[in-house]
């Protein structure tokens, strides 16, 4: 039997890998177990870190031998079991009844003019400061504005919604912590769920919910409401912002968007891979498996970097350079892989779109405040704790 000290001996670099290293600056080790331990036991996550993009895909896409569907899964413990955690026909029953409302033509259709007129009214509210912080300011109240016109859940605006979700993910964080959940995330989730009930309840509701719930239960409905509002307001924060901050700390690639606005969508593409809003996904083994030539026993957590394939030189030359004319970075894993593909990533997408023109088009001379330096940081989800800017306040911001 392989003890944990032989797994360490094995495995020296990942034994010597911090949990508070990877939130910090991952992408200098990540390269260096890519490179060496494409598939690594790190003592500190206890469990088994994949760093290889060739890899990653393998695990993402092979749901039977890497699953979700794990009672360790720390977001089911707290909303109960959703798209997030079920795999097979389980999973599939959970995510069908949403898929159509986020396919390309039914987001541009029921949310690009109202992604519009949210994005002018943030910016607007900026006024004539010259000085903000985009992400507190525009990006996280631009996300939660969007899940709330998404979701249109009975009785419950932006800031209910916004207090629902932090309770919520305090909990998830405290499970994965090793803690009991917080009692304010399980009267949080109680809330989330009436309101669901009473959304499902008005058969004239335009809620998305409502049609969910002719194939769900209201408790199934409820969970993957909780999800649905989780991904949208945290990824699509992190996405905003992250593609800002790349965008602002280089002028060159900002230089060539602004004379070519084409090159936007390769500018958030190339974002994504270089940082994404969640860097790592989890899975766990259903039998003894072989992954890169490593044996992960039963049962052992999987751990996807997504953070480390996104930056794989085997894919993407010099992988490390913001290029906003990166030919390939849509190959980028930011949105996972297989079942478990990122369900609204079109709406994400579109919303950065927006959100970056605008902010691009209405804040004349935007650039960082040199006072207040911004770095993505975190474990599983990475964005700045701020992003601080200011811009020429000369006259009022002209719309985009």
């Amino acid at each position: 039997m392989v003890t944990l000290v032989d797994r360490a001996a094995r495995f020296p670099l990942g034994a010597a890998t911090s949990l508070a290293e990877l939130a910090r600056d991952p992408h200098p080790r990540l390269a260096l177990l890519r490179e060496r331990e494409p598939v690594s036991w790190i003592p500190e996550l206890d469990g088994w870190l994949v760093t290889r993009r060739d890899l990653a895909m393998d695990v993402m896409r092979d749901a039977g031998t890497f699953t979700v569907d794990d009672p360790r899964f720390s977001t089911a413990q707290v909303v109960g079991p959703s798209m997030l955690s079920l795999d097979g026909d389980r999973h599939a029953r959970h995510r069908e009844p949403f898929t159509a409302p986020f396919r390309p033509r039914a987001v541009h259709d029921g949310f690009a003019e109202f992604i519009e007129r949210e994005t002018d009214r943030l910016i607007t509210g900026l006024g004539h400061r010259g000085t903000a912080d985009l992400r507190r300011a525009f990006a996280g109240p631009l996300a939660v504005a969007v899940v709330t016109e998404a979701l249109g859940l009975a009785g419950a605006g932006g800031d209910t919604v916004l207090a629902w979700y932090d309770a919520i993910v305090r909990s998830v964080s405290d499970i994965t912590a090793g803690h009991e959940a917080g009692a304010e995330g399980v009267a949080a989730y109680r809330e989330l769920r009436a309101a669901v009930e009473a959304t499902v309840a008005d058969r004239d509701s335009a809620s998305l919910l409502l049609s969910a719930a002719g194939r769900l239960t209201v408790p199934e409905v409820a969970s993957n409401a909780a999800v649905l509002m989780f991904g949208g307001i945290e990824t699509t924060e992190a996405m905003i912002t992250n593609a800002l901050l790349h965008l602002l700390r280089d002028p060159g690639q900002l230089a060539l968007v602004r004379a070519d606005p084409a090159l936007l969508d390769g500018a958030i593409e190339e974002s994504l891979r270089l940082e994404p809003g969640a860097a790592v996904v989890d899975r766990y083994t259903t039998r003894d498996t072989d992954l890169g030539g490593t044996r992960i026993p039963r049962g052992d957590l999987v751990t996807v970097s997504l953070a480390g394939a996104n930056r794989d030189p085997e894919v993407f030359a010099d992988p490390d350079t913001f290029d906003v004319r990166r030919d390939n970075a849509r190959l980028q894993l930011a949105f996972a892989h297989g079942p478990h593909y990122c369900l609204a990533a079109h709406l994400a997408r579109l919303e950065t779109r927006i959100a970056l023109r605008h902010v691009l088009a209405r804040l004349p001379g935007l650039r960082l405040d040199p006072d207040r330096p911004a770095a993505p940081y975190g474990l599983v989800f990475r964005k700045p704790a701020a992003l601080d800017v200011r811009w020429d306040p000369a006259g009022p911001a002209r719309q985009g």
